[in-house]
């Protein structure tokens, strides 16, 4: 299974950029986009920055990934999906 890091623009020449995700820096294309400046959070995956996200989305993304570490490590994990406890999934109208 591949994921995408939710990552912060270090720095950029505006074909690859340093970006940094917790302790981890690394160089990724940002070839896709079209305003990838220094500080904007950036959504890569396989080295390649395929969108720009919004504090928000790359809060949730981050929470998402550490859910994932505690529950591989045994530990709960409730807290990390706050967001999605106590709703039930809704179908799309078209698979209603």
């Amino acid at each position: 299974m591949c994921l995408g890091l939710p990552m912060t623009i270090v720095e950029t020449d505006g074909i690859t950029a340093l970006c940094e995700y917790g302790n981890e820096r690394r160089s990724v294309s940002v070839m896709l986009l079209s305003d990838a400046s220094v500080g904007a959070k950036v959504l890569v995956h396989i080295d390649t920055a395929v969108r720009l996200l919004d504090e928000n989305e790359a809060r949730l993304i981050s929470e998402a990934l550490d859910g994932l570490e505690a529950s591989l490590n045994g530990q709960d994990c409730d807290r990390f999906f706050a967001d999605l406890i106590g709703h039930e999934p809704q179908l799309p109208e078209h698979l209603r």
